[in-house]
């Protein structure tokens, strides 16, 4: 006997897969999600119930709407009433009486109040485009500069407040735009249908880009180095008729860097887990991350073709981690592959088409288009590469275009065979050659009219660029936060947790959130074991979130990231601190204070005396790095036996204002008393927060 799967029935029968289910569940018929199977009894059970319902409907709707017809009676016509009438109306004729003049009463006048003067501006205009927007002469706005005390000439181009100001002298309510709103086309473009973009995700070495080759038949794991995905791309199939592109990334790091960037790329995610080593550290960060853009999870448990293979293990793991399957009566559709044997590929397929019928994405085709950039090189023989995904519109070759800071027009259109192609679609990834520079991952990519305005733009974008360098956005701390609290801004307290055990992350999670109230909830972002690193660092920027380590700090590429971000890290070595602190901020009472900020880890490998008494280490540097003047705290054996700091810092007879991690160095502590050869030397930077007076 035939059997069909669930969204396959729901099609034919012209329903949504949730409504069969439903319909299942009445008629006694267990299906635990889209990719049960039916059997013909069941389906023609189904069809039954379906015209049973439609009989009853369309009874009802005949019984309710249908009237019953009343025959009108006709009336008598009464001659008598008529003739008098014709006799009044002659004898009305012969006397010729006046007529009756009605006055017309005068129309009310209603004041109208004058429209609101609003100007649309952006940042960094020239004068003489002001002044066109103002539809005013330049020499005017000119002169009401020389009135503010600033020296303006006509090319010159003024900062968004100076427009603001000027704009006010002249009576305009201003309206700031982006460059989008420039571009984007004024009449709403029709839009269609398009193919869905999903990114694969998951733990190293669980089958990613393996997965991707069973699919698209590139061998694409075979030309990485390592068999280990080093760069993002993107790569459109077809199945049954329909279009689908897939995003293979290096790291969550690439695809929440997108998302800092404010480029939504992704609709649905598929996570891949090995089924012989189920749920890892880096398969939880990339939950995290899905979660965090609130995007449908696909899990694909791959490797089943493993004598160790353990699904239900897999399944259960990742209940734990929030994303419950289909089996265990929740959400997620849960697919059972192997990528080697091409084992489960077309199942796969079909729950992606599912989710993107149940998405129903769309995009406008007719219009200028727009797009964001995966990835981006350098090559020799073309100069600056990007791999850009289509979002809207359609790129045509040789269509002018800015992205970021740089422009171009689009000499040469290919896909990801390097074949030429004429144009791009929606969520159609292409190889666009004529950039003028080297975009970033993660930049707005849009079609303009003409080159000259995307060359103004580009200009525009650069000039804001380093206006937002300049005026640096401060750290996002924990004073802010509950800044906020007190306020009645923020209600939430988002926090990523990394600590030096799983059994201290645990703890620590468990007791925050104990110290969640009604009016403001502590909720964990992220947490696991190890140092804070640049993909903690992104999620946190992107959340919102503080970075707490406990036992750990960051790494050197983690502090930097922070810094770039303006993402706060607290350190603590004591549990009872960090709930006092976070309890604190939620009640508004937080005091500042200085903190104490682990940077790096030393070992000590030798030791020599100098004169006058004085005790030089020779170190070598395991991790982070080592700032002249930072606090160092002596441990041996997993204890602290010394707080103190460093008096000189070398690298072989020279000094020096840091050392990063893999070097040796000399370095002389005040005091330092007894120190031998093996102990460990762990560096923290002090960081002074002001003082609050709200």
């Amino acid at each position: 006997m035939a059997e069909k799967k669930v969204h396959r029935v729901a099609k034919y029968l012209g329903l949504s897969s949730d409504a069969l289910i439903k319909l299942l569940e009445e008629l006694g018929i267990h299906a635990k999600g889209h990719m049960s199977t039916l059997a013909d009894e069941e389906i023609k059970k189904v069809k039954s119930k379906i015209s049973e319902e439609k009989k009853r409907v369309k009874k009802e709707f005949t019984r309710r709407y249908t009237k019953p017809k009343i025959k009108e009676k006709k009336k008598k016509i009464d001659k008598e009433a008529i003739r008098e009438t014709v006799k009044s109306t002659l004898a009305k004729l012969e006397k010729k009486e006046p007529k009756k003049h009605y006055r017309r009463e005068a129309p009310v006048k209603i004041e109208t109040q004058p429209d609101e003067k609003i100007v649309e501006i952006v940042e960094f205009m020239s004068v003489a485009e002001l002044a066109q927007a103002l539809k005013l002469p330049a020499g005017e706005v000119i002169k009401k500069c020389m009135d503010m005390g600033l020296m303006a000439s006509l090319n010159q181009r003024l900062d968004l407040d100076t427009i603001t100001v000027l704009c006010d002298e002249f009576s305009y309510n201003v309206k700031v735009i982006s460059a989008e709103d420039q571009i984007t086309s004024t009449a709403a473009a029709e839009k269609s249908e398009r193919p869905p973009v999903v990114t694969v995700m998951g733990h190293v070495d669980h089958g990613k880009t393996t997965l991707l080759d069973a699919i698209t038949k590139l061998k694409i794991a075979e030309a990485e180095y390592g068999r280990i995905t080093q760069r993002m791309a993107a790569y459109q199939v077809t199945y049954h008729g329909k279009a689908i592109t897939f995003l293979d990334t290096p790291g969550h790091e690439a695809f929440t860097a997108m998302r800092a960037r404010g480029a939504q790329v992704t609709d649905i995610v598929v996570l891949v887990v090995a089924a012989d080593d189920g749920v890892m550290p880096q398969t939880v960060e990339a939950i995290d991350h899905a979660l965090a853009a609130s995007l449908p999870i696909i899990v694909c448990v791959n490797k089943i073709d493993l004598p160790d293979a353990n699904p239900n293990r897999v399944k259960t793991e990742l209940a734990k981690a929030n994303v419950v399957v289909e089996d265990f009566g929740g959400k997620s559709i849960c697919v059972e592959t192997s990528a080697l044997k091409g084992k489960g590929i077309s199942d796969i397929l079909d729950a992606i088409l599912v989710k993107a019928e149940e998405l129903q994405l769309s995009a406008p085709v007719e219009s200028l288009a727009k797009g964001v950039v995966i990835e981006a090189r350098l090559d020799r023989g073309k100069g600056n590469i990007a791999t850009v995904l289509v979002q809207e519109g359609s790129l045509h070759k040789g269509d002018p275009f800015v992205c970021g800071a740089h422009f171009g027009r689009v000499r040469e259109l290919l896909n990801e065979n390097m074949q030429r192609i004429e144009k791009a679609f929606p969520s159609t990834p292409a190889l666009v050659v004529g950039f003028s520079g080297l975009p970033q991952a993660g930049e707005v990519f849009l079609a303009t009219d003409n080159e000259r305005r995307a060359r103004e733009l580009a200009y525009q974008r650069e000039l804001m660029e380093r206006n937002r360098k300049l005026t640096a956005k401060s750290k996002l701390t924990l004073l802010d936060l509950q800044e906020k609290i007190k306020t009645g801004e923020s209600k939430e307290l988002r926090l990523v947790i990394k600590a030096d055990s799983a059994g201290s992350v645990e703890a620590l999670d468990e007791k925050l959130n104990e110290q969640s109230m009604d009016d403001v909830v502590i909720k964990v972002v992220h947490k696991g074991v190890g140092k804070i690193n640049v993909s903690d660092i992104l999620l946190a920027e992107v959340t919102g979130s503080i970075c707490v380590g406990f036992h750990v700090g960051p790494d050197a590429n983690g502090l930097d990231a922070a810094e770039r971000e303006g993402v706060e890290i607290r350190t603590y070595r004591l549990i009872y601190e960090a709930l006092d602190d976070l309890r604190s901020a939620m009640l508004g009472m937080l005091e500042p204070k200085l903190q104490e900020i682990l940077i790096g880890e030393a070992e000590v490998r030798d030791i020599f005396k100098l004169p006058k008494s004085v005790i030089a280490l020779g170190c070598y540097l395991k991790d982070g790095k080592i700032i002249r003047n930072a606090v160092a705290h002596l441990v041996r054996d997993g204890k602290e036996i010394l707080t103190t700091k460093i008096i000189s810092l070398k690298r072989f007879k020279d000094d020096v204002k840091e050392v990063v991690s893999g070097y040796e160095c000399g370095i002389i502590l005040e005091n330092a008393g007894d120190v031998t050869v093996g102990d460990i030397i762990q560096f923290y930077k002090i960081e002074e927060v002001s003082q609050n007076e709200g």
